[in-house]
């Protein structure tokens, strides 16, 4: 089974490829909201970060205090540093299991959307990796709009992420820039597997 990674900076549209791809019956875990579940969920996971930050970080009901933890983490490299130690792993792990389900029911492809690939460790599990890009201002004007902040404060996540999002050579690009068609590029790559696999079939 091939597992590719999804990935793109801050409103390049990586989402809505997502989204795309499930509506076309494909599975995609979501790096963001499954990591959320993992930190409410995961008893060991739990029992870590109460111990690393403190049970404050949870409210009454069992959910995360979003708002604590990241100003905690965020303001303290080395709290987001053990954040992603405890919380990464957790998510890697019930990938694995995730993609052993998918490859058990007869999936041939599946797919994982990740806005950090690299601090992640996710594109060392990864075969392939679709890279979402759009224009900056395109990608500006769509944070704004979904979010309320500046543009200013939208150019400053950009470039802290300049690192982990640059374009690596052998990555396929997915243009989403509300002008290329992002369906028939999908196409193209899915299409593209299938015929290299059809090849590799036919030489054994």
């Amino acid at each position: 089974m091939k597992f590719v990674l999804l990935t793109g900076g801050i409103g390049s549209g990586k989402s809505i490829v997502a989204r795309m791809l499930q509506v076309m019956g494909y599975k995609v875990y979501d790096c963001d909201s499954w990591a959320q579940w993992l930190m409410r969920h995961d008893k060991d996971l739990v029992r870590q970060l109460k111990q690393a930050f403190g049970d404050e970080i949870y409210h009454a009901d069992g959910t995360i205090d979003r708002t604590r933890l990241g100003s905690i983490a965020f303001a303290d490299s080395q709290a987001l540093s053990t954040l992603n130690g405890l919380v990464h792993p957790a998510v890697k792990r019930h990938i694995s299991q995730w993609l052993r389900r998918l490859q058990h029911q007869g999936a041939t492809v599946a797919f994982v959307e990740s806005a950090i690939p690299r601090t992640s460790g996710l594109d060392k599990m990864t075969d392939e990796v679709w890279h979402v890009t759009a224009p900056q201002q395109v990608r500006v004007n769509r944070v704004v709009a979904r979010s309320g902040i500046t543009p200013q404060q939208v150019l400053e996540r950009m470039a802290a992420q300049k690192a982990e999002v640059a374009v690596q050579a052998g990555e396929r690009q997915l243009i989403n820039d509300d002008c290329e068609p992002v369906l028939p590029q999908i196409m193209t790559l899915l299409n593209a597997e299938q015929e290299i696999k059809t090849i590799n079939n036919n030489n054994k």
